[in-house]
């Protein structure tokens, strides 16, 4: 198997003087991810200083770094290791000779990102690339891209941002042949006027395109056609998706699965297909037709996607289930505490209330941060899909959850507490056999440690 560099290819990439010599399978620069064969990347940031994990990177296996200073160890120096990443990541991606597509989006991009991997994966078993975890800002996207095997076949790539300009330059680092924006929605808005400016910057994702680039776009987004504007003059090819007449690629039909997904007729450019999601939502159904145009643009099977997409399993913070052995029957513990905005709050609250449960429907909500001045208003407004979710018990966790208990009055049976340590023991007390308990917040608020707290031990 071919190294994924070679010290002398990172010293040409990066402009940089190798001291010994060495090859790498791997890339991270955080140190407490080190591996056999990786290379160590020691990036100078504000809050700390890689270099000062030199050491404790080779004791986990590292067979070299790359660095801006002098280490006893196989070594890269260049003058800036920031500057340094993203020379490696253009060197990545000038040797790949396959097809990559971007993913950006305010919800859904990391779900979109990890299905059209798992569609792409059946097409070039062991030859599809994609950024892991959520590496999709301004050093995740480098790193990400310098992990990219130089065999690739595909590589999908995840960009995401929260100021203007931020796509801008990411997607020139990954300049996709294939540009996806997923949904709009208020995140960051902290940062921006409006949802509008939030389409906007969205929509420099398609300035990176290659020429004979191809855009898809939600059709049913009243952004749409903001984004059909932003993707003219940088795309040879726009498509829409969406469950709107007029789409390029539509759910013509669409019925609940048995197992909570959903089994879908879709209505592609010159074919069509059926096929099973299984996660549910109608989030996960639009999004899974984006995934569908994608395979189909860049030149992939889609009679593997559907099956793929019928094989997805759920994503830690971002969907996983876990079934709860209690006393006297099981519980079903829905993961979607990675992240929340005003429109996934509510895609996800509908999923619940469509769970058939022979007991109670039991939502964990944390605040939803960076809302900017109408903070208030959005949780508020969380009020209806609630009560539309027949939500019976409702935990609110953080400051900004004061207005959503304000809005619900009485309507709701619920509690509201500072933060997830205090979530925890009510969680545990309400939940019993039969039940469906929803846990979902901004990954700040650390709803992650409830759902660890009441997973462990049951799967």
């Amino acid at each position: 198997m071919s190294p994924l560099w070679t010290a002398a290819e990172i010293a040409e990439a990066t402009s940089g003087a190798a001291q010994g010599d060495f090859d790498v399978c791997g890339a991270t620069f955080d140190s407490r991810e080190v591996g056999p064969g990786d290379l160590f990347i020691a990036l100078k940031g504000e809050a700390t200083d890689g270099h000062r994990f030199v050491d404790q990177a080779f004791a986990a296996g590292a067979s070299g770094a790359l660095v801006s200073e002098p280490v006893s160890h196989p070594h890269v120096r260049a003058r800036d290791t920031v500057q340094a990443l993203n020379d490696l990541a253009r060197a990545s991606r000038a040797r790949m000779s396959g097809r990559v597509v971007g993913i950006t989006g305010s919800v859904g991009k990391t779900g979109t990102k990890e299905a059209l991997f798992a569609a792409l994966e059946r097409s070039a078993p062991g030859r599809t690339h994609r950024s892991v975890k959520s590496y999709n800002n301004h050093t995740g996207v480098p790193l990400s891209l310098a992990r990219m095997p130089r065999g690739a076949r595909y590589g999908v790539l995840e960009m995401g941002m929260n100021h203007k300009g931020e796509l801008s330059a990411l997607t020139r680092l990954v300049r996709p042949h294939v540009a996806i924006v997923t949904e709009i929605a208020p995140a960051h808005r902290a940062f921006f006027s409006s949802d509008a400016a939030i389409a906007e910057a969205k929509g420099e994702i398609f300035e990176g395109l290659e020429p004979d680039g191809i855009a898809i776009v939600p059709f049913d987004s009243p952004h749409r056609d903001r984004l059909i504007g932003a993707a003219r003059g940088h795309a040879a090819r726009i498509l829409t998706f969406g469950t709107g007449e007029g789409a390029d690629a539509r759910a013509a039909y669409v019925v609940r699965g048995p197992r909570g997904g959903s089994m879908v007729t879709a209505q592609l450019p010159g074919a069509a297909l059926s096929y099973t999601i299984s996660q549910p939502g109608a989030h996960w159904v639009a999004n899974s037709l984006a995934v569908l145009l994608a395979v189909q643009a860049v030149g992939g099977d889609l009679g593997q996607a559907g099956l793929a997409l019928a094989d997805l399993g759920g994503l830690k913070g971002r969907g996983a289930r876990h079934l709860l052995a209690l006393e006297g029957g099981e519980a079903l513990l829905i993961d979607e505490s990675y992240n929340a905005n005003p429109a996934s709050m509510a895609a996800t609250l509908k999923v619940l209330g469509e769970e058939e449960v022979s007991g109670r429907r039991i939502a964990v909500l944390g605040s939803m941060r960076e809302l900017g001045p109408d903070s208030d208003d959005f949780h508020a407004g969380l009020a209806g899909p609630l009560e539309d979710a027949h939500v019976d018990y409702a935990i609110l966790v953080g400051p900004e959850m004061e207005a959503l208990a304000k809005a619900l009055g009485g309507l709701v049976k619920m509690a509201h507490v500072p933060d997830a340590a205090a979530a925890i023991p009510l969680a545990r007390n309400a939940i019993g056999p039969g039940d469906a308990l929803l846990v979902k917040g901004s990954n700040s608020v650390g709803l992650a440690a409830l759902v660890d707290a009441l997973a462990s031990g049951n799967d």
